[in-house]
């Protein structure tokens, strides 16, 4: 169950989902352990990471679990690419303009290294995947992009832009944070080099965790930026300092990973997996459907696109004379949450919301 649905209406999933009982349950179950026994069950927790909850993300996102890494965040998985790539100068990456900023910042930082940064500007909210294509040339090492924009919830064609990439041998790296959780996902369908989701969104998971995919054909681009005793293979001997990779992706979680945090995520996937990502998917995309019928009748303009193909769990709109900021007064003080972003409101309904909640906020719009 989820104890904010006593609180408040709450439609900002895409900012920071709330936890469910389960998750907090689970968390604390690990931090009584450490409570009440410190370090005697270190192996079993390397174990359930490893064995258990690596294996559950894996089946959630369509992939085998030596691809998946633990981290922190969403901007932490970027920036493994982006700081393990062998960049020369006069490489060039490939991003968005309506990208967040953790899909900025980390190409952006490559410039002193003579990297070019080039980027795609949107018609009305939508990307054009041919303005890849035009620039793109021999030097372009990699394009990155979110599957899910942050902003207006656009939904980028995978398949198309996965084998422009493939076809022009220029890596892609995902952010996917606004995607998976929300919309169903096989990843092993699109030749995808690198993704990152951090796990405080649509994962419903705590804050501090996070998922880093890396295909197994394309691990030996990347060296592990940063390195400690959990990068290589012996990480318990601690007199031996070869420094071997620990095989697959795991050679990017360089120490002790957020256990409490990913007990949390474990509890929190395996609600995912109960329901089924396709019927969430499904109720998420009716909830966001009520949602763009009832604003447009009340002449609200809405910001996100509205073809299936390019929709999301993300409904962006805007009042023809109100502000959002004024708006999003509003509504706080009718207990309804919701988001601001680049001017425009956000709503973000997730698996545990439903329709009556989204009547409500209709309502209570002016």
């Amino acid at each position: 169950t989820f104890p904010i649905k006593h609180n408040c209406i709450y439609l900002n999933n895409a900012s920071i989902g709330p936890c469910s009982t389960d998750v907090t349950s689970a968390v604390n179950t690990f931090m009584t352990d450490v409570q009440e026994n410190g370090r005697l069950n270190y192996s079993n927790w390397c174990q359930q990471a490893d064995e258990v909850i690596k294996p559950r993300i894996a089946r959630l996102l369509g992939v085998r679990p030596s691809e998946i890494a633990f981290v922190p965040n969403t901007t932490q998985g970027l920036s493994l690419v982006a700081n393990g790539l062998d960049w020369r100068a006069g490489d060039n990456v490939i991003i968005s303009s309506i990208e967040y900023p953790s899909n900025v910042y980390p190409w952006l930082n490559l410039q002193p290294r003579g990297v070019e940064v080039q980027s795609v500007e949107p018609y009305n909210g939508e990307i054009c995947l041919d303005d890849f294509v035009n620039l793109m040339n021999s030097r372009t090492r990699l394009v990155s992009i979110s599957s899910v924009q942050f902003s207006n919830g656009y939904r980028v064609d995978l398949e198309q832009l996965s084998d422009i990439c493939q076809r022009r041998n220029v890596l892609l790296n995902i952010d996917a944070i606004q995607h998976i959780g929300a919309l169903d996902f096989d990843v092993s369908q699109y030749h995808i080099d690198f993704l990152s989701a951090g796990g405080h969104k649509w994962l419903l998971s705590p804050i501090g965790t996070g998922i880093f995919y890396c295909r197994d054909s394309s691990l030996n681009y990347l060296r592990p930026p940063t390195v400690g005793y959990h990068t290589v293979d012996k990480p318990l001997d601690h007199a031996d300092f070869s420094l071997d990779w620990r095989p697959g992706a795991a050679r990017f979680e360089e120490a002790l990973v957020n256990f409490p945090g990913l007990w949390g995520l474990n509890a929190s996937i395996e609600i995912l997996l109960e329901l089924g990502m396709s019927s969430i998917e499904t109720h998420i995309l009716e909830l966001t459907s009520l949602a763009i019928e009832g604003l447009s009748a009340k002449g609200y303009l809405i910001c996100s696109s509205i073809k299936p193909s390019e929709r999301s769990g993300i409904v962006t709109f805007q009042h023809p004379t109100i502000s959002a900021s004024e708006i999003d007064s509003r509504l706080q003080q009718a207990g309804i949450q919701l988001g601001v972003r680049r001017g425009a409101l956000r709503i973000s309904p997730s698996l545990y919301n439903d329709a009556d909640e989204i009547s409500a906020f209709l309502s209570a719009l002016p």
